[in-house]
């Protein structure tokens, strides 16, 4: 996913995708434990994809405690 489709998400959504991209990293991580993995590319781009969703949420609570206006999406 791109930062941008990201950012204009909200917090709820964001938790969601979250939740849902930390699951499907565990099932790669068990899948690849128990088998030969053909797409190692593809635990990365998971755990970019956690990275990314955590900094904008970060990004949003830091914006909130300055007393700024987070920027979200619609």
């Amino acid at each position: 996913m791109k930062s941008a489709e990201l950012r204009a998400m909200s917090d709820e959504q964001l938790n969601l995708t979250l939740k849902e991209k930390v699951k499907d990293l565990f099932d790669l991580r068990c899948r690849g434990a128990a088998e030969r993995q053909d797409a190692p590319d593809e635990i990365r781009k998971n755990k970019k994809d956690i990275a990314r969703i955590l900094t904008i949420q970060r990004e949003r609570e830091l914006a909130i405690s300055r007393g700024q206006k987070p920027t979200q999406g619609k």
